[in-house]
């Protein structure tokens, strides 16, 4: 085969390495992309395996997983410690496919994931059991837990005989993996003709994974020290530095890698981009992509929905309905997966905003607040429904916003996650919220259009294929003053020509069935796998 002719080779055989996999464990966007890319995977006809940690939270016997007669120790020395931790394995196979392929999903079971109460960060249950582990904060041992994930992989593919053409590593949790493929002597010359791909989802500083104990990260790693200190940013080891000579990388979005190459942008990355750039390698953009029938309102049983509506067409009548069974629920105070502020009046004429992440600056909701503080008393006439988890300070602000007698029944706030809840919001509201800071791709605008919810973004990242009155509503600063713009903006479209947001709902889920399902971007991932495979073979 030619190196010269990278698509000569053939993709069979791709490994997954995530943190996160809808329907099982998630905090973010990558557990849609793991999920969906996986399964467009599958539907080509490849054979696919994921692997995650089995959280706390997780109950593998109810998740429809098995025990694997498999269980093995991985290395994971600390400096001046010689260490070794114990792992079994869980097994499932994923939801038949249309083609040939298969999808297996592989839990590593470890104590250290176990005493884990969610995916990244410690709770509100964690901090009343240990005031050190402060709520919202991360995992003390994030560093051990991702390299644990890796090893422990990597040791799996082996003792199943596996030889993946492609390893397939999201974010920095995974992505010392190529560089402790390449370097480790065995695992070296079993993977020598697997190629990986790392994708960055977030590339934000505190979201690299770096670690600054250096000594620690040599010891846990196993890498060469030269390695090591070849790889810092800001004086710590950082995965996806590390990555760079080992992997083809990409990030979630065009518009985001981009950012990263040739904009001050980069300076919320700590310059990564520039630095990939100063070495030669070009993060490449690809937009991630979504699977319309995950989200298709005319089947509303499997989302828990009350009844079925199609903004395609523009029948719109169950999402009424669906919005009352919803105000019903939060007058009640019934809702026992969140913790619930505020409540909403049954105005069924009054515009609903709605909100679903995390509560978070670099999600904006810090701008949000500024605008709802303004906007709520200059217009008596629209809702806010919020759902997520974040910083205390900022969760602690919305709920006193929520709780002011000023805003009684107009403003929501519902702290936590829940996954039907969330498509209930997204069923519910009329506009979507997505204020972002810096936004790589971003998933849920999609979402959100195929319910009717029209986004209001900062124009930022990924965010830019909102197309502004066309798609969605879309505003170019970052500050209070433009949210609230586009809110206004927003507002006056429904109230002076709800004609026109019918055509918008239209034309959103039209782009997205044109251009962003997971079957049309998997094309995309397939050259990049190629590429990847091309440098090995």
């Amino acid at each position: 085969m030619s190196k010269n002719n990278p698509q000569a080779h053939t993709i069979k055989n791709v490994w997954m390495l995530t943190r996160e996999y809808d329907g099982l464990a998630g905090a973010g966007g990558v557990k849609d992309v793991a999920r969906q890319l996986a399964e467009a995977l599958a539907r080509s006809g490849r054979k696919v395996s994921v692997v995650l940690p089995l959280y706390g939270f997780m109950d593998p016997e109810q998740l429809g997983f098995a025990p694997l007669e498999l269980g093995f120790e991985i290395d994971l020395d600390y400096a001046g410690e010689p260490r070794r931790e114990y792992v079994r394995i869980f097994t499932k196979t994923g939801e038949p496919s249309a083609g040939k392929g298969s999808l297996a999903i592989y839990l590593i079971d470890a104590a250290r994931y176990l005493e884990k109460k969610s995916v990244y960060t410690y709770t509100a249950e964690d901090e009343a059991l240990d005031p050190f582990h402060h709520q919202g904060s991360g995992h003390f041992d994030y560093f051990a837990m991702n390299v644990l994930l890796q090893k422990a992989a990597a040791a799996l593919m082996i003792r199943l005989g596996e030889r993946p053409d492609i390893i397939h590593c999201h974010d920095g949790h995974t992505a010392i993996l190529p560089a402790i493929l390449r370097e480790s002597e065995g695992w070296r010359h079993y993977f020598a003709k697997t190629g990986c791909v790392v994708t960055i989802h977030n590339a934000g500083i505190g979201y690299h994974q770096e670690v600054g104990d250096l000594p620690f990260a040599e010891a846990i790693t196993g890498l060469p020290k030269a390695l090591i200190s070849n790889n810092l940013l800001d004086e710590k080891f950082d995965p996806l530095l590390a990555a760079s000579p080992y992997a083809v990388m990409n990030t979630v979005s065009e518009n985001y890698a981009r950012e990263l190459r040739e904009t001050d942008d980069d300076e919320l990355t700590g310059f990564l981009g520039h630095r990939l750039l100063a070495r030669g390698v070009v993060l490449k953009g690809v937009t991630n992509g979504i699977n319309p029938a995950d989200f298709d309102p005319t089947k509303p049983k499997p989302l828990g929905l009350t009844a079925a509506f199609n903004p395609a067409s523009g029948d719109l009548a169950g999402k009424a309905k669906c919005r009352q069974s919803l105000l019903k629920d939060l007058a009640r105070h019934s809702l026992k997966t969140v913790r619930q502020t505020g409540t909403l009046d049954n105005q069924p004429g009054n515009p609903l905003f709605t909100f679903v992440g995390r509560l978070s600056s670099q999600k904006g909701v810090d701008k949000l607040l500024g605008a709802l503080e303004t906007l709520l008393p200059l217009d008596q006439n629209f809702q806010v429904l919020i759902q997520g988890s974040g910083s205390k300070d900022i969760e602690e602000a919305l709920a006193g916003l929520a709780a002011s007698p000023k805003n009684l029944g107009r403003i929501c706030l519902l702290r936590g996650y829940d996954q039907q809840l969330a498509t209930r919001i997204y069923a519910a509201g009329d506009f979507f919220l997505i204020p972002s800071r810096y936004e790589p791709c971003g998933l849920t605008d999609y979402i959100a259009q195929l319910f009717g919810n029209l986004p209001i973004v900062h124009s930022i990242g990924g965010l830019v294929k909102v197309k502004d009155g066309e798609t969605g509503f879309s505003y170019p600063e970052h500050k209070s003053a433009a949210l609230m713009g586009a809110m206004q903006t927003a507002l006056q479209t429904v109230r002076t020509k709800p004609k026109k947001i019918q055509a918008m709902q239209q034309a959103a889920i039209k782009t997205i069935h044109d251009t962003y399902t997971w079957d049309k971007v998997l094309t995309r991932y397939l050259s990049l796998y190629h590429e990847a495979l091309s440098q090995v073979q």
